[in-house]
């Protein structure tokens, strides 16, 4: 990954611990009314919140895992996706439950608890989670900015489409990306780690 990544990561931790602490204050409930009023009722962004259902979630994942097994016996990718959206999944029900923080109050609301949101954290990690493979070997520049604006803006998407149908604050969704992208960072790091100290034993 490019070093702007990295540090990219800790600031993003830093959003989230900031949204965390202040998501009760008038300033975000503000910022919260402003967005559902903006992208409220919108058809077009309410139909991406597919794209980070659960079941969709779990079947792209078992086909990169089959392809990266396939592929190249890749078992450290294979952990990389694991770790990733598996157990970024397991962190943000956790976060969930300890925040416990009510969803919006329309008719036929899930009853599930709200901060962050789920879709924006688990969304925006199996989505790089698959650029991130896509362009692991990619030597094309082009190519992979392509693939990683493609993924930035499917990310954007899937998360404002919970805004948009009121299951979610936009300060859930703001929490679900950083906190989303901080884990990622954290599972990347560890797996170049390991691939290059995997090379070094191999010379």
């Amino acid at each position: 990954m490019k070093k702007w990544f990295y540090p990219l990561g800790l600031v993003t931790l830093l959003g989230f611990a900031a949204l965390f602490i202040n998501f009760t204050r008038d300033e975000i409930i503000q910022l919260d009314h402003k967005m559902a009023n903006l992208l409220g009722g919108n058809q077009l962004i309410i139909a991406f919140h597919y794209l980070g259902e659960t079941k969709l979630v779990v079947v792209v994942m078992l086909v990169l895992l089959v392809y990266l097994w396939g592929r190249s016996k890749n078992y450290r990718g294979m952990l990389f996706v694991l770790f990733a959206v598996g157990v970024g999944n397991v962190l943000n029900q956790l976060i969930k439950k300890w925040v416990q923080r009510d969803r919006p109050d329309v008719p036929h609301q899930l009853e599930s608890f709200s901060f962050p949101s789920g879709h924006a954290m688990v969304g925006l990690l199996y989505v790089f989670t698959i650029a991130y493979f896509l362009t692991e070997e990619q030597s094309n520049k082009k190519i992979r900015v392509l693939i990683w604006s493609g993924a930035v803006i499917l990310t954007t998407m899937i998360g404002l489409s919970r805004i948009a149908e009121y299951r979610h604050y936009a300060s859930d969704v703001f929490a679900g990306w950083m906190v989303g992208y901080t884990w990622f960072v954290i599972v990347a790091l560890w797996y170049e780690y390991r691939k290059r100290i995997s090379k070094t034993n191999e010379i």
